[in-house]
């Protein structure tokens, strides 16, 4: 079966609908950049099938194969124009209305599929008759798909059928006027069995076999409403798999064989195995790479100190040395015998690699798969510095090496082309619309967090350290560092404290000015109402840390909540490999008065904050960027109603905006692109270029390659520009207006008389009015903070300032006088609104001072 979704969906959803077959869907429904990453988080182990229409570009169908689109559907001439760019038939299926013309697209014996309307059962049982010839001709079957087959699926069972998710239901017994995904399933199915029971191999992810059981109609439904391992027993009815022994299956995926007489559960089994004898599989325990992956995990927990394990796992050179070194045995290796000896042994180094890095064999065969379904490809030749170290290697004589077969993630970057913006015309505004849109950020990460963060919220600072040693790759005897810090730990140049010692103070300065005073106002005779502030106790400061250095974020978070007068100043930054802390951190939590610096990164730091431990002292508010995972778990713990800490704001990745006329210095005007652009491939700059000519955009773009090339991080400059864009405007008006609608994190006006444009700006994070105020000082000295809302977040958010850590209480008190004056107007209200003891509490006053 295929299921059409008639929209784009969450992959949560996504994995519930497609249990019983793959996804259909119509990208003319759905926006381009979200599939492309829907289908990267799920295309390893979800089979999609995309509907796409004849204006689409060929590039971007190409794409959308690379990234692990099983197959398009596709108009019989889109299908031959994919075929001449070079797209194999067995990934393209062919949608018709004509039978006819349906006959000849079977009967060529070369596309993956045709699709035709559900009207004739006859002439389509005929077409799966003429399909099953195909095998003959090539090593695949064209499958015939029914178009809207809710009505006829029963009377075409050689057919696919395609069922619209909004008429089907994996539900039954609540969805009763919805059509039965099981239903249809087992209308497809066919036992020889007196007993009419379907034969059912249960398997891992990687199709490895655990059992043999039986299904019945009744628990194929039971299996695919709850996603678990649910199967007909032959003696006791329906058996709910690990109810009792507690080892549970989650049903990933359920398929049949070819001839519909036996099926397939796959699962990811929970406990001690699938078998009674505690066994992972009931033909015996694994064997080979999924053995080894099982005891290295299992190492990886328990390996006593000192072993070589352990030192594999912990000491930092040891194991990249390891895979060098057998990789290059591998290499010189002749015989078959040393070739299978020096394989096994990286493999083995390979194996703990993964393990430490958190990922499965099972996760590297989807990789795989994945890569197998890549349309293009290069010629894959190796890196300058290892073709060259192959001279060093004593390979058999006249023996050439392998040619490498294994696809490659990405294309090899032309450094030739030139690194230039994109152009377009304000007035086009479909254009300019796509080019203002941020790139997808995938939800797949809450998945991700979510466990993180649950588990130190459990068990705090054994999860904490654990975590720490997995994803920092660090040993750690306790999760904090408490103040007053090791002078020892901040050992920072003369030159840098001096720098530190200037934003410090320059930014103290500034959020100091922005201490309000408190207010009274008597808003009627007698009753005087007033606001006044007080900081928010306890607040967590994330910094960035591990290899980058980032002394800039911790003075920006840092100094608001010392000037604010918080209580308690947590930082939490990753450690370095050796378990210490970027000197220039330590000093400025050191100077800012914090009371501890946890040693930790990503979700779990912000779970520390969030929950608390008995090291990590519990926040009342977390502050700070990060990278997705650290965004995640701060949107997660805020919801949570059991942490009851606040967040900062959403974040994505970094962001400018530059206006500009023809008058202004384009070597200043590129070079404040670039230096938003280095931030990282995610980065999004944009010029609107106030009346300029073509030559000036040859100009700029001739200006904008000089730089980047001089630039070290050129490599991440080509990826973020590649996606950025110069958009034409004939007035500052109109630039101003497309400025407000991107809402960027960092505003840049370098135009004539650019403080004119302020009373202009509605949504930005920080502005740089003028050719000579670079974003540069604003991220380090002016004084301004640079933690800032992006993601078009600057609509409704602030960037962090001196209120950022304060909250505001109001007061009244009310004199007889007052109570007199506003008594009968509350009286009133209180009893329209039925609240007669809000209205009792009043009438007594009033009594008392009549």
């Amino acid at each position: 079966m295929l299921t059409l979704l008639p929209e784009l969906v969450e992959p949560p959803h996504l994995e519930r609908g497609i249990l019983t077959g793959a996804a259909l869907i119509d990208l003319a429904n759905v926006d381009f950049d979200e599939f492309v990453v829907l289908a990267k988080l799920q295309a390893a182990t979800l089979d999609f099938y995309l509907r796409v229409p004849d204006a689409m570009p060929m590039d971007k169908v190409i794409q959308l194969l690379d990234v692990g689109t099983r197959c398009v559907v596709v108009s019989q001439n889109y299908a031959d124009h994919l075929v001449s760019e070079g797209v194999t038939g067995e990934r393209i299926v062919v949608c018709t209305q004509d039978f006819a013309a349906a006959e000849t697209l079977v009967g060529q014996g070369y596309w993956a599929g045709v699709v035709v309307p559900p009207t004739d059962a006859d002439s389509i049982n005929k077409l799966v008759d003429l399909a099953a010839k195909s095998v003959a001709k090539i090593n695949y079957l064209v499958d015939v798909f029914v178009d809207g087959a809710q009505s006829i699926y029963e009377k075409v069972p050689g057919a696919v059928p395609i069922i619209s998710q909004e008429v089907l239901t994996i539900h039954p017994d609540q969805d009763t006027n919805k059509l039965s995904a099981a239903q249809v399933i087992c209308s497809r199915l066919n036992s020889d069995r007196p007993d009419g029971l379907f034969t059912t191999i249960v398997t891992d992810t990687n199709h490895r076999a655990l059992g043999v059981c039986y299904s019945s109609p009744e628990s194929v439904k039971e299996a695919i409403s709850t996603a678990t391992g649910v199967y007909q027993s032959r003696k006791r009815g329906l058996w709910y798999k690990g109810a009792s022994s507690g080892a549970t299956q989650k049903l990933i995926r359920l398929s049949m064989d070819c001839d519909g007489d036996a099926l397939e559960f796959m699962v990811e089994q929970a406990g001690p195995g699938f078998c009674h004898n505690n066994t992972t599989s009931c033909f015996g325990s694994f064997a080979g790479l999924a053995a080894l992956e099982e005891t290295v995990v299992q190492r990886m927990k328990n390996a006593p100190e000192g072993s070589y394990t352990k030192r594999l796992f912990t000491e930092q050179k040891l194991l990249p040395a390891k895979i060098m070194e057998e990789a290059e045995e591998l290499c010189e290796a002749q015989s078959p015998e040393e070739v299978a000896w020096e394989a096994a042994d990286l493999l083995y180094f390979a194996t703990i690699k993964l393990a430490q890095s958190g990922v499965s064999w099972s996760d590297v065969a989807a990789n795989l798969d994945l890569k197998s379904r890549k349309v293009t490809r290069r010629k894959g030749d190796a890196k300058p510095k290892w073709a060259e170290a192959t001279k060093e290697i004593k390979t058999k004589e006249n023996q050439a090496p392998p040619t490498p077969t294994a696809p490659v993630l990405e294309p090899k970057v032309d450094e030739s082309t030139p690194i230039h913006m994109g152009v377009i015309d304000g007035t086009n505004t479909t254009a300019v619309e796509a080019s203002l849109r941020r790139p997808a950020q995938s939800s797949g990460v809450f998945d991700l967090a979510k466990p993180i963060v649950a588990d130190v919220c459990a068990r705090g600072d054994e999860a904490l350290l654990e975590l720490t040693a997995k994803f920092d790759k660090v040993q750690l005897k306790s999760p904090v560092l408490n103040a007053p810090f090791p002078p020892e730990l901040m050992q920072v140049s003369d030159e840098l404290k001096d720098a530190i010692d200037l934003a410090v103070a320059n930014v103290e300065k500034f959020h100091a000015a922005q201490l309000g005073k408190d207010i009274s106002v008597e808003t009627a005779p007698g009753v005087v109402c007033s606001r006044f502030a007080r900081p928010i106790a306890r607040v967590g400061l994330y910094v960035p840390g591990g290899t980058a250095i980032l002394p800039s974020t911790a003075i920006m978070l840092g100094v608001p909540a010392k000037v604010a007068g918080c209580k308690d100043i947590v930082f939490a930054s990753p450690p370095r490999h050796d378990g210490t802390l970027t000197p220039e951190v330590v000093y400025i939590a050191h100077k800012v008065g914090a009371s501890q610096i946890v040693l930790a990164g990503g979700a779990q730091a912000v779970a520390a904050m969030a929950y608390g431990t008995k090291s990590v002292t519990k926040c009342d508010k977390i502050l700070g960027p990060g990278n997705q995972f650290v965004t995640a778990a701060k949107m997660i713990v805020q919801t949570d109603l059991n942490a009851q800490v606040s967040i900062d704001m959403p974040a994505g990745p970094s962001e400018v905006l530059v206006v500009a006329d023809a008058k202004a210095n384009k070597a200043f005007v590129v070079s404040d692109l670039l230096s938003q652009a280095e931030h990282g491939a995610d980065s999004q700059v944009i010029l609107i270029a106030v009346n300029y000519s073509s030559q000036d955009v040859l100009e700029l773009q001739t200006e904008l390659d000089k730089q980047a090339r001089a630039l070290s991080r050129v490599d991440v400059i080509r990826k973020s520009i590649a996606h950025s864009t110069i958009l034409l405007t004939s007035s500052l008006e109109e630039a101003m207006k497309l400025s407000n609608q991107y809402a960027p994190e960092h505003l840049i006006l370098q135009v004539e008389n650019p403080s004119k444009l302020l009373p202009l700006v509605e949504n930005a994070g920080s502005v740089f009015v003028g050719a000579l105020s670079p974003e540069a000082c604003g991220d380090y000295t002016s004084g301004t903070n640079h933690t800032l809302p992006t993601y078009g977040y600057a609509n409704q958010y602030s960037g962090v300032n001196t209120s950022t850590y304060l909250k505001h209480i109001t007061s009244q008190e009310l004199t007889p006088e007052g109570i007199a004056s506003i008594g009968p107007a509350t009286y009133a209200l209180a009893m329209r609104e039925g609240l007669d003891g809000h209205a009792n509490a009043i009438k007594v006053r009033m009594n008392a001072f009549k």
